[in-house]
């Protein structure tokens, strides 16, 4: 099993190659350098440590920090379940009803996927944020639930559009990430965030402490999802801060 990801939001300047160069961007007056740097197919059980430094600590200046997808570092952690261990009850098909449902993304739909929730979550933590959830969108409050269950919105998978066997597959939160990004930092020499990025929104789960950014800063970097969702094999993307050049 492996994870694909892609830069569906992004217009490359490099069409093909062992790099992608994203369009710059400019935050708070500074701009940023974005290289998507694509790899080999990602393997459940792989080193996450070494497919940095096949891939990122070659092109890396000083000063130069890295965003890895959450979805490979849970590859890597083999940290995955598959559709036919997820015996989908009653509690997953009510919530998925309720759902916001998006344009072009399978979101929470799939009762497969909530189950997969509810399982790493528990029946009673669920239940609790289903109800009190429910009352607070009733006075135009949202987003409750997900706050009072926890991580759990953090799972990807079972996508129907997504390339086979990722359609059979649930992608769990990463194990223990504030201790990923600090290894790599100390191993690779790179500071390292990971992100959990979609067409929805972009969300900073860890930074490693000598990241030159604070973790506000580096979601706005990041905020098109320069990862995106299918086949470019772009799981990491290097970050610099562009130098201004001499007048």
């Amino acid at each position: 099993m492996k994870w694909v990801p892609t830069l569906a939001h992004n217009e490359l300047t490099e069409a093909a190659g062992p790099i992608a160069t994203l369009a710059p961007i400019q935050i708070e007056g500074k701009t940023y350098e974005r290289i998507a740097l694509r790899t080999r197919m990602v393997a459940f059980g792989d080193d996450l440590n070494a497919l940095v430094r096949e891939y990122a600590t070659p092109l890396a200046r000083p000063g130069d920090w890295i965003a890895l997808s959450e979805k490979v570092v849970s590859v890597c952690q083999n940290n995955v379940r598959h559709i036919s261990t997820v015996k989908v009850r009653w509690l997953a098909r009510l919530i998925v009803k309720g759902v916001k449902k998006y344009p072009e993304d399978i979101a929470w739909e799939h009762p497969a996927k909530m189950q997969a929730a509810i399982d790493m979550a528990g029946y009673p933590r669920m239940l609790t944020a289903l109800v009190v959830g429910g009352l607070t969108r009733l006075v135009g409050i949202h987003g409750v639930f997900w706050r009072i269950a926890g991580r759990v919105s953090e799972i990807d998978g079972f996508n129907p559009r997504a390339m086979w066997p990722y359609t059979e597959y649930a992608i769990l939160p990463p194990k223990d990430p504030d201790a990923v990004v600090q290894r790599i930092e100390d191993q690779a020499g790179l500071p390292t965030t990971i992100i959990d990025g979609n067409n929805i929104d972009v969300k900073i789960i860890s930074c490693s402490r000598k990241l030159p950014v604070d973790a506000r800063i580096a979601r706005l970097i990041l905020l098109d999802n320069p990862m995106g969702q299918d086949e470019e094999l772009t799981p990491i993307i290097l970050v610099r801060e562009a130098v201004a050049a001499a007048s």
